[in-house]
Formats: structure tokens, sequence, C-alpha cells
């Protein structure tokens, strides 16, 4: 059915033509793609077997392919074809936040349509977002069986010609629009020796204009055939390959140098405008093979770009991944650090987790305190925010360990650790069920260290509270109200637990972002270069702080943060009407105790085992959801796609049935080697 509707598209086609004065109508290029159309657009065999359809209609009606050649010429030469080459599925200069807020403002109020255009054409022909799909699914060897019968024909040379000189247009904007990129100081900043030496992105532009000078002589003089000679553009595309070469030798370099948004806005306009004058070249070659190809090629990723050109998830899918990969890259160094894998790493972990315990038992004393006091909302908040943000500051000075900030950190070492995988898949699948391992264990000791001294250290400081002031630290209903809030049953304990764990995920980030922007800002160095700072404190501490910060910003503004974020989240809940808040399992903890200590008569044993089994979910809710974010973030920023979670997780189930006790303690195998690295 599909071949003979197609047959009768075509000789709708013939029909139109043979009335030369009227204007080409664009529905049959409609209708024509819409029989070439699947129900499924992933479905590679309905996609191939309809095109073979139009293929056999051709074939059968020669004279149906001089038409559709004419019809399609003429249709597009219609049009104003420049933008649509050039501009595209190629972001604009003016900037990524004003990219963002045109974005948005079109799905309010969406922007007026050119009639004039060839987009608009694009437009109505492959108005479906999945068009994309099943376009890309065309083999390369039908598509150039389909071009091969239109070389067949040598007429319409008056309307390729024309759409010649519109692609010469895009490929003469492209070629300034990349020579005009390549002396922005950002791109110079990340690449110097673009000012050493001649820079690739303007000898481009020089090549291209004298390619594109004897293109239009070879255009102007087809009319001699002693004159043409075939046009070499090899030269133009060794160019382009060296300007690749130097976005590709600058994205490399960011893990040294770090990154900006404006860099990665920039390096991604230029990829794009790079391998779309490439594209545009190729078209206008001597080969048909690769004109074939080329023109295939141009229209998947025009009407990609076409459903993409107003969406702000594709903006920040194409802006995002190197900075993304930036932060979490930095996160993973930082990552290594919270796996152990000996006993002394493992109880190194213990003794960090328990002076952060100490610390934190003191943070939700001190915030029960802060409770007392008659505060408007805003000053609650701040003051609660102050105590969080400092205590966690000091818990990183003094290198001590909060065991819910790990998952964000070892996700990333995981995720690089999948990225550079090497050797057999049974090999790498071993690799990452150990590092899996490993990080549960060091998660288990740091958590129980986070607890075992949190608990007491609140205890204590209840007791004695009691005992000096006369009083206790909590009133009965405030000491009932906060049993019930652990309650995982009566309470929203667990969603607030979750809302815990997307802060320790963003704090995560946003230490991995302070990370690179040391590097990037060259932090370190503007500071021992401050002069007023040498006067105040000395050379020699001037260095020491600078180093310092240099190497822990990140840390310093993810742990200040975090404790806003924490601070401040039942506040914003109050003023929004919404039920919002956090629950953190090392707060949790001291807080069980401090409330069964301060309720009027003695806590029974359901009470008990309730509210300690709400801190466990607290606990695991707080991990899985922070580790999940992050390792997705991470995986996608490296554009890797892991598919063996399920054998990964069967043998980390094996693992903990065959030999449980790797999971909490470490391996005396793993020590021996350690200590005897010879055997």
């Amino acid at each position: 059915m599909t071949q003979q509707s197609i047959s009768q598209i075509l000789i709708h086609i013939q029909q139109q033509l043979e009335y030369p004065s009227t204007a080409v109508d664009e529905q049959i290029l409609i209708d024509l793609v819409q029989q070439l159309r699947p129900e499924n657009p992933r479905n590679v065999e309905e996609t191939r077997s309809k095109f073979h359809c139009l293929l056999q209609a051709l074939r059968q009606t020669p004279h149906s392919i001089v038409s559709l050649q004419q019809y399609l010429l003429c249709l597009i030469t219609q049009y104003q074809q420049t933008k649509l080459y050039a501009d595209i599925g190629i972001l604009s200069l003016d900037g990524f936040w004003n990219q963002l807020g045109q974005r948005f403002m079109s799905h309010i109020l969406p922007p007026i349509n050119d009639q004039t255009q060839l987009q608009n054409l694009l437009e109505k022909v492959f108005f479906l977002p999945t068009d994309h799909y099943w376009l890309e699914q065309i083999e390369l060897a039908e598509w150039r069986a389909l071009f091969q019968l239109f070389y067949q024909s040598q007429n319409q040379k008056q309307q390729k010609n024309l759409l010649k000189q519109d692609v010469i247009k895009a490929i003469n904007v492209l070629s300034y629009r990349i020579s005009g990129i390549g002396l922005f100081p950002e791109l110079i900043y990340a690449e110097p020796k673009l000012t050493e030496y001649e820079s690739p992105f303007i000898a481009q532009n020089r090549e291209i204009i004298g390619f594109i000078h004897k293109f239009n002589n070879l255009l102007l003089n087809n009319h001699q055939p002693s004159i043409e000679q075939p046009l070499d553009a090899a030269q133009a595309f060794v160019m382009i390959e060296q300007c690749q070469t130097i976005v590709g030798n600058i994205r490399k370099s960011t893990k040294r140098i770090g990154v900006s948004l404006n860099l990665t806005y920039l390096l991604t306009v230029l990829e794009q405008s790079l391998e779309r004058l490439e594209l545009l070249l190729k078209l206008l070659q001597e080969s048909k093979e690769i004109r074939a190809n080329s023109i295939h090629k141009l229209i998947c990723d025009l009407v990609t770009a076409n459903h993409n050109e107003k969406s702000v998830g594709a903006l920040l899918s194409a802006n995002s991944e190197l900075l993304a990969f930036q932060v979490t890259e930095n996160a993973s160094k930082t990552g290594e650090n919270y796996v152990s894998t000996d006993k002394q790493g493992f109880f190194s972990m213990y003794w960090a987790a328990a002076g952060a315990g100490c610390i934190i038992a003191l943070m939700a004393t001190l915030k029960i305190l802060l409770s007392r006091l008659t505060l408007a909302p805003f000053a609650h908040a701040l003051s609660y925010s102050l105590n969080y943000a400092f205590g966690f500051v000091f818990i990183h000075i003094l290198h001590f360990t909060v065991a819910t900030k790990q998952p964000a950190m070892t996700a990333a070492a995981l995720a690089a650790t999948v990225q550079h995988r090497k050797g057999s898949r049974t090999a790498q699948l071993a690799e990452l069920a150990e590092l899996i391992v490993n990080i549960i264990r060091t998660q288990f000791i740091a958590i129980l260290g986070n607890i075992s001294i949190a608990i007491p250290t609140a205890a204590i400081i209840t007791f004695l509270w009691e005992r000096i002031t006369s009083e206790p630290l909590l009133k009965h209903a405030k000491a009932s109200d906060l049993l019930h809030s652990l309650d995982p049953f009566t309470s929203l304990a667990i969603p607030h637990a979750a809302i815990a764990g997307v802060c320790l995920f963003l704090s995560g980030l946003i230490a991995g972002y302070f990370d690179n922007m040391a590097v990037y800002r060259k932090i370190g160095p503007r500071l021992k270069a401050h002069q007023r700072l040498r006067d105040w404190l000395g050379e020699k501490r001037q260095i020491q702080l600078a180093d310092y910060i240099e190497r822990n910003l990140g840390a310093l503004a993810g742990n200040f943060l975090f404790g806003f974020m924490l601070g401040s989240m039942g506040t914003i809940g109050f003023i929004l009407g919404l039920p919002l808040d956090i629950r953190h399992i090392a707060f949790a903890s001291a807080n069980l105790i401090q409330g069964l200590m301060s309720i009027n008569e003695s806590p029974d044993l359901g009470l008990i085992l309730v509210s300690s089994f709400g801190v466990l979910l607290i606990g695991l809710t707080n991990l899985f959801v922070s580790f999940s974010l992050t390792i997705l973030v991470a995986l996608r920023a490296r554009r890797v796609r892991f598919e063996q979670w399920k054998p990964l997780a069967k043998l980390v189930l094996t693992h903990f049935v065959t030999r449980p006790s790797d999971f909490f303690w470490p391996p005396e195998t793993t020590s021996e080697t350690s200590e005897h690295p010879e055997k």
C-alpha cells in the first residue's frame, strides 16, 4: 500500500510541474514524508521497508526521478537558505544566560516564524520531535542509491547553482564566525599558544575565502569546459582539523587550568560551527558518495536541531557537560581519600568520624538552645545556618569526617573508575565490585564513628545541663515532638531525609565547583601576590594561607553552604507553606538520646525501638539519595553508559553471601598484601 501511495504522490508531482508558472505546492512533500514516516520511529525494519518502497517506485517510473528532483530544487530555492545552514543547531554568541532567558520566554510568548526562511518548510515537513530517529536509521547504502538515481539527470543546472550559492554564503558566515571566536580572551587564556603563532582559526578563514573565490569563478565559467578543474578543499579541511585539535586540547587542559561556564559555551559554539563548516564543504565535493552521506547527515542534524532550538533542556545539556565533568572530577579526586582498603585506613576513618561525632553533638545541642530564642523566622534560619555552617567548616579544618558527605565524593570516584576501566569485562566487574565493597565498608565505619561518639557526647551534655542548671535541656512537649519527628511511620522523617540527601549531593557539586574555580581563577597565586595580606600576615603565613585556600576552597565552601541548606530548609518550608525540613542521621542520633533523656516518664521499649529504626532509615535514605544523584551526574558528565549494573550487583551480592565480614571489617588478605608487597 505504501509503494502505491508513493507512486500516486510522484504522479501528483509530475502534474504539478506541468504548470511552471504556479508556485510549487509544499504539501506534496509533507505527504511524501508522511508516507515514509514509520508508526514507531524506532522501528528499523519499518523505516527501511518504507524507504525501499520509495526507491522501487522511482525505478519503475524513471521519468518520476527527474520530476522529483526538479520539484525539490524548485521548492527549496523558493526559500532563503543561508540562515538554516549557518545558524540552526549552532548556539548564538549572545551568551549562555541570554540564550537561557530567550528559550524560557519562547515557551511563554512564541516568536513569529519568518515564512521566507527554509526553516519554515523544515518545521512543516518534519513536525514531530521523533523524526530524527527514523531518519538516522536509513541505511547509507540506500540513501546513496537514491542520490545515484538523481545523479543520472544533468538538468536543472540553474537551480543547482542557486542552491550551491546559498551553501557558499553559509560557509562564508561560519568561517568568519569561527575566526572571530578564536580571538576571544577566554579562549586565548585557555590556550596561550594562539598568540605565539598564526592561529588556525584565522588561517582557516584565509583558506575558505580562497576556496570560495575559486568556486565562484567555476560557477561563472561552467559553460566553458576547458576552464573547469576539480575543486580541491583539502587545505581548508586541514585547517578545520587543526582548529578541532585545539578545541580538544583546551578541553583536556581544563583538568589543569579549570573551566568556566563562558569558556564551556564558547567551546560548544566552536565545535558546532566547525562541524557544520566541514559538513557544508563536503556538500560541494566532487565525490558523489561523500555528497550523499553529507546530505543525509545534514538533514538529520537540522531536523534534530530544529526541535531542540527552543528547548531549555537541550541548552543545559550542551553546556553543562564540561563543567559537570570538571566539578565531578574534583569530587572524584577527593572521593579517593574516602575509601579505605586496609586496617590502618579503616581505623583512621573511625577516629576522624568520631571527632566529627563529638562536634555534631555540640551542634545539635546549640540548635536546641537557639530554638528557645524568640526571633523572627529569618533570624532563626540565619542562626541555625551559621551553627551548622561553622560546625561543618570546623570539622573539615580539624580533618574530621561527616559520614553522609562521603557518598557525594565516592560516587564520583566510582564513576571515574567506570570511565577508565581496562582489561576484560570480568576483570572490570571484579575491580568495580571490590571498590564498592571498600566504599560500603568505609561508609559503615564512618557512620559508626559518627554515631558511637555523637550519642554518648549528647547524653553527657544533656546530663550535665540538667545537673548544672537544674532544668532539663528539653521540656517534655519538645522532647516528645523531637522523638515523633524520628518516627518513620507517623512523621515525614524519610522524605525529610531524602531532602537532606539532595542537599548532600548539592554540597558535593558546590565543593567541586569551587575547587575548579580556585584553579581557573588562580586563587592561590593571587593570594600570594596580595601585598596588603603580606603586610598583615608576613610572607611565610601568607604563603601557607594561600596554599591552604587553594587546596581546600571547595571543601570549605561546600561545607559552609551545606550548613546554610540544612539550617534554612525548615524556614523556607514555613514561608512557602510546604512541609520542608531535613533529617540527618548524625543529628538524628544525637536528638534521639536527648529526647529519650528529657521526657518525664521512662521511655518504653517500643518508643526506643521505633525511634532507633527511624534513625537507621534516615541514614540509609541520606546515603542512597546523595550517592544515586552524584553517580548519575558523574557518569553523564563523562559520557559513560554503563550497562552491566545487574551482573555487578549480582557480583556484590555474591560477595556479601560468601564473605559478609568484608563489608564491615577489612579482610586479612588486604593487610597481608600491603605488609608484604613482594609476595
